[in-house]
């Protein structure tokens, strides 16, 4: 089911299963446990949790911005994916920052797992302005077959 929002890359989808490719599921770079969340910066994607009731402002991502310039730079393609496992909000002004920094971003996903989720999701994706695909998921497993469209079948 694709809900579509005009004249925008946005498209919120519970989303079907792909095939993944090994190259993606096998891609784990490393983990960082930080004090906003853990993150797992994989060769072509990384994946964000958020700790439960993080409000996460542009000073509170440095870090993460930090180590995403470590492994993609500004010419390696890559895709965020936010695995919503817990409740947690952000700063929607901290995005204009952060997608600036990236251009290389291919892609912008969101992992929820129940309506409620989903109806902030799209609410957050109201305020943004999102410039590369952008897509809202049901499971981490879709959100990183996706990965593999936006990056190997560009």
């Amino acid at each position: 089911m694709y809900f579509k929002k005009k004249n925008s890359y946005l498209r919120y989808a519970i989303h079907i299963a792909l095939p993944m490719s090994k190259e993606i599921t096998d891609s784990l770079l490393k983990r960082h446990d930080l004090a906003i969340g853990s993150f797992y910066f994989h060769q072509h994607h990384m994946v964000a949790e958020i700790k439960e009731g993080v409000t996460c402002t542009y000073e509170q991502a440095k870090d993460m911005l930090a180590l995403g310039k470590k492994y993609y730079g500004n010419t390696k393609p890559f895709v965020y994916i936010s695995n919503r496992k817990n409740s947690y909000s952000f700063d929607p002004t901290s995005h204009f920052k952060t997608m600036s920094m990236f251009p290389n971003l291919k892609g912008y996903g969101v992992v929820v797992y129940d309506r409620i989720k989903l109806d902030i999701a799209k609410m957050e994706h109201s305020f943004v302005k999102i410039t590369v695909p952008a897509r809202i998921f049901d499971s981490l497993d879709h959100a990183i077959a996706w990965v593999d469209e936006l990056i190997f079948m560009d």
